[in-house]
């Protein structure tokens, strides 16, 4: 592509910078309106500064992924009320043996279900109570943080709706979820072990540390405080909801039981009560035990009766997911297949969706539209392809030279542009410049396994990294800061290192 008039180079560049700006960072002094409207803004710049036409902003916004992103969160929302994450933390805390075993369950518990439910979604329902575990066994929460965040990053790289990046790719390569995640998910296995292994040695010393400190401080604690401990923590938002009326109904049987008693005694010390009354009083006592076990009995079969829907509903949802994931492997359009899902959880709900639809991110999806428009009109000034024309001579994935060229490109450009609109930018560049065929591929997949794997680097690099941050942070009573020194120290050999171990296994 030719480089555009200098006016429209010079102002969709000022356009892309300010997208880039307000995007990358969450508080900008001069314009503190947010990542979202951020976006926006960026757009409406490159319409007015007739970078690109109305027309070609609204046809720059890729409807099947934004339908993809829709339906996941969707299926997530419903999946988490049917306590899918509440059985994920279980795994976390049943039986664990020390802070390394837990630590490797974290890797691995987080790596799945962001496979399956994207990042974001892991860290969202996982970080707090992750943060519990370790505040109720003393241990040092960030390598459990650093844990939960690296590890969501990396499993999400396995599937193309582990994260929107890989959402942007699958659409645009056209590659099946089942070629997707044969070709990638290799590399994820080994880069989650690594990833595993790599925490383990680097706070070996400070975890055995804090496993001793945990020993003494187990045989000085008395018994009841252990299983306060255990409650606050089982007792979290994953836990299922309390029946309160259950309880009254016990306080309501146990009074009309002991009625009946009371009027014996009372029968029993007059002594001098005719045996009319008497009879009476028997009678009385038997009307009220009646009435009092049929009440019971009603109650308990409105709670049986009650689990069971609920036991039902909930096998619903997991057998709607598991379809969803089953056409997915089967190559059905990854879209309406999200799509089909989320409607058929909703329909089988039988209620009002409104509750579970407003906790969609529809800041996000705007945000994305806002992007997909910067984007094409930051492409149409040609700074991009001028760029990549630059470096695509060395960056052939032919040769392992090339392919170390391109992956060091990828990953600076995610890390300065976000790795999102790095795909946008590169995707179809890199494509291109690959042989046909399984090279085009692995040329996808290879931009797919960087651009997750980067966001690693800095506290910055990726969305699940400042999730974690936040919610660590704003924990009622646990809460914890996880500063940007200590997410580099980690990040940077862990990034370089699983990045290099996935350009030898991807094919």
């Amino acid at each position: 592509m030719a480089m555009a008039p200098v006016i429209k180079l010079v102002l969709g560049s000022i356009a892309f910078a300010i997208f880039w700006i307000l995007a990358v960072f969450s508080y900008v002094p001069f314009l503190p309106i947010g990542r979202t409207a951020g976006s926006l803004f960026g757009a409406m710049l490159m319409v007015i500064f007739q970078v690109i036409t109305p027309e070609q902003a609204y046809a720059a916004i890729d409807l099947p992924i934004l339908g993809l992103l829709f339906g996941t969160m969707v299926v997530s929302i419903y999946l988490e009320r049917a306590d899918m994450f509440k059985y994920l933390g279980t795994m976390l805390s049943w039986r664990t043996r020390g802070p390394k075993d837990l630590l490797c369950r974290v890797c691995l518990v987080s790596a799945v279900s962001s496979a399956l439910f994207t990042n974001d979604t892991s860290c969202v329902v996982l970080t707090e109570f992750v943060l519990k575990i370790a505040r109720q066994k003393n241990l040092p929460p960030h390598p459990f943080l650093l844990a939960l965040a690296t590890s969501a990053n990396i499993g999400s790289s396995a599937t193309p709706i582990g994260n929107p990046q890989n959402l942007v790719i699958a659409v645009q390569s056209k590659i099946s979820f089942w070629e997707f995640l044969i070709g990638v998910f290799p590399a994820m296995i080994v880069g989650i072990t690594v990833n595993a292994l790599l925490l383990l040695c680097m706070y070996w010393r400070l975890l055995s540390d804090h496993k001793d400190e945990e020993d003494q401080e187990e045989e000085e604690e008395n018994v009841d405080s252990e299983v306060v401990a255990e409650e606050d923590v089982t007792s979290h938002r994953f836990s299922p909801a309390t029946l309160p009326h259950l309880s009254s109904f016990r306080s309501e049987e146990s009074n009309l039981r002991m009625d009946p008693e009371t009027l014996r005694n009372r029968a029993v010390s007059a002594g001098e009560s005719e045996l009319t009354s008497r009879d009476s009083n028997a009678s009385r006592e038997e009307q009220i035990d009646a009435e009092s076990q049929g009440e019971s009995n009603n109650n308990n079969n409105v709670f049986q009766t009650k689990q069971w829907r609920r036991v039902l509903w909930k096998s619903s949802v997991y057998l709607i997911t598991l379809g969803m994931l089953i056409s997915l492997l089967m190559g059905l359009n990854m879209s309406w297949t999200a799509i089909t899902a989320s409607l058929a959880l909703i329909v089988l709900d039988f209620k009002d969706a409104r509750p579970s639809l407003e906790k969609v991110s529809y800041s996000l999806l705007i945000f994305f539209c806002g992007m997909f428009i910067t984007v094409d009109g930051f492409n149409k000034t040609g700074i991009p392809t001028a760029l990549w024309d630059v470096m695509e001579p060395y960056a052939k994935i032919d040769q392992t030279k090339g392919t170390t060229v391109l992956a060091l490109v990828i990953l600076v450009f995610s890390n300065v542009a976000s790795n999102v609109p790095t795909v946008l930018l590169l995707g179809a560049r890199v494509a291109a410049s690959a042989a046909a065929g399984e090279e085009e591929k692995k040329a996808w997949l290879l931009l797919a396994w960087v651009s997750t794997v980067a966001g690693n680097l800095t506290l910055l690099g990726s969305a699940a990294n400042l999730i974690v941050c936040e919610q660590a942070r704003r924990a009622v009573r646990h809460g914890y800061t996880l500063t940007f020194t200590k997410h580099l120290k980690f990040g940077l050999p862990s990034t370089l290192i699983v990045t290099a171990i996935g350009l030898f296994l991807i094919k």
